[in-house]
């Protein structure tokens, strides 16, 4: 332990102020590290001047280096004695000069320390204190190997988040590029069906002014000819009344009565032709008047031809409605899809239900609509005798107050053998003219309380709006007659009334 003794800072080379590392010495007598003192010779060969570093003793020439081999053996005992005693339990490895017993070891250092440097160490979680002992070596390694297994689960965990993470922001950009496919195909889609509505519409328009210009030249022409030839015939009765004029009034400068008297000519026959016309229905001021019932019908139809455009800019995709089969009537047979009524020549076999309609082939849809737009379309067959509609579920099941349309809670069409009528509170208006197909539609906007049929021909023809307050939900309504079914199409949400 004598090295042990040896004062610390005569082992330092003056140069990197460091223990000794292969110690020389020069001939003043002074020591250094060999790779230092030859850096610094190399430096002053640059001006051929050189000086111990220490004493600045000067040389004519680079000196020679000798290796001390005694400072060599000190600098080897002093260093083996230290790390021995530094890696010793119970030393403080902060001391340098002197060896400190420590009072307790940190985890994170890896190390002892004594009273003076505890108090100055670190307190944060990461250095964890404990108490000194002689299994500091092996409690250390259970302790990394803990530490290293913990570290490890944390960072596995960390991982599966952000693959999870990674996973669904390449899901986010999937999906992202899928819509953007479907909106660029819909809108597509949507730009092909404006451009062909709008091609259909003008040859509508086309057709529908060349129709009524038609018509106006055809009763232009006819007219012309009639009254063409009225003035022909005028000018030759203008010609015998002149003659007839001039005759009589020879005849009333006449003095001599036989003459007069004798006279054969009559006037009489010129009263009885506007006599006759008059009889026969051709007064002459009828002569010249157009028809112009013509424009307003024409007009209507321009009206059902733009309104079926704006339909079908707005439709959307359909959406299911179902028919609601504890409600049905007892001749009314529901498909297992829930999309047709049917009638049944014999009565069906079904459990009493208190919401079942029981006077009635009728049956009332699953959903009800409280908001919004809504529209569903149907395909009748096989009968002249049937009523769309809607109602709210609050109507009778029993008694005539339960037939759609006879009472304040149901709006429909209703059309029996050939005559088509809109009823609501058994207020009927009638439709004019007939359906030329058997798909209908009814529109909803609740909010705005109308109630919108329209007949899906081509183009859509609009056939009658019921304005009202609703104030509660409406459920689609239906009602068959014999040998008929009615089947529901879809509808949709969103759409824009005209």
């Amino acid at each position: 332990m004598a090295s042990v003794d040896v004062r610390r800072e005569l082992l330092d080379c003056s140069i990197c102020l460091s223990l000794y590392t292969d110690p020389v010495t020069l001939a003043c007598g002074h020591n250094f590290c060999q790779v230092c003192i030859d850096r610094t010779l190399d430096s002053q060969s640059d001006f051929g001047n050189y000086c111990c570093p220490e004493c600045r003793t000067k040389f004519k020439e680079r000196p020679a280096l000798q290796k001390n081999m005694t400072l060599c053996k000190i600098v080897e005992g002093f260093s083996s004695a230290q790390l021995h005693q530094k890696e010793s339990p119970g030393l403080c490895i902060f001391c340098d000069d002197t060896y400190i017993p420590a009072v307790q070891y940190c985890l994170l250092c890896e190390g002892f320390l004594c009273d003076k440097h505890l108090k100055d160490h670190s307190r944060t979680s990461e250095h964890i204190i404990t108490e000194s002992g002689t299994s500091w070596g092996r409690n250390q390694v259970e302790m990394l190997d803990r530490a290293f297994v913990k570290k490890l689960r944390k960072l596995r965990n960390l991982l599966q988040k952000l693959l999870k993470k990674r996973e669904q922001m390449q899901n986010r950009v999937q999906s992202l590029e899928e819509r953007r496919k479907k909106i660029l195909e819909k809108a597509a889609q949507e730009i092909e069906k404006v451009a062909t509505l709008f091609r259909n519409l003008r040859s509508q328009l086309e057709d529908l002014e060349n129709k009524v210009l038609s018509e106006i030249s055809r009763q232009k022409d006819q007219i012309l000819f009639f009254m063409s030839d009225q003035n022909r015939e005028l000018e030759v009765k203008k010609d015998k009344l002149s003659k007839k004029i001039c005759h009589l009034e020879e005849l009333c400068h006449v003095h001599d009565p036989l003459n007069v008297l004798h006279d054969t000519d009559d006037c009489s026959d010129a009263e009885d032709y506007y006599e006759s016309r008059e009889q026969h229905g051709h007064p002459i001021s009828n002569i010249g008047r157009l028809d112009v019932g013509l424009i307003p019908d024409t007009l209507c139809t321009l009206f059902d031809a733009i309104s079926g455009v704006t339909k079908g800019i707005y439709m959307q995709e359909p959406a299911d409605i179902f028919l609601d089969i504890n409600t049905a009537g007892t001749n009314l047979h529901i498909s297992e899809d829930l999309k047709t009524a049917s009638w049944s020549d014999v009565k069906l076999d079904c459990p009493e239900r208190a919401e079942r309609f029981q006077q009635y082939p009728q049956v009332l849809g699953c959903r009800g609509f409280s908001s919004g737009r809504h529209y569903w379309e149907v395909e009748i067959k096989g009968s002249d005798d049937w009523v769309i509609g809607m109602s709210y579920p609050s109507i009778d099941r029993t008694g005539s107050q339960s037939q759609f349309g006879y009472n304040n809670k149901s709006w429909c069409l209703d059309r029996y053998k050939d005559a088509f009528s809109l009823l609501h509170d058994s207020k009927e208006a009638h439709l004019r003219g007939k359906l030329s197909c058997t798909k209908l539609k009814v529109y909803l906007d609740y909010e705005a309380g109308k109630m919108s049929f329209y007949e899906l021909g081509n183009p859509c023809r609009h056939l009658h709006t019921f304005t009202a307050t609703f104030t509660e939900p409406l459920h689609v309504g239906l009602r068959i007659g014999q040998s008929g079914a009615i089947n529901i199409l879809g509808g949709s949400e969103g759409m824009t009334e005209l």
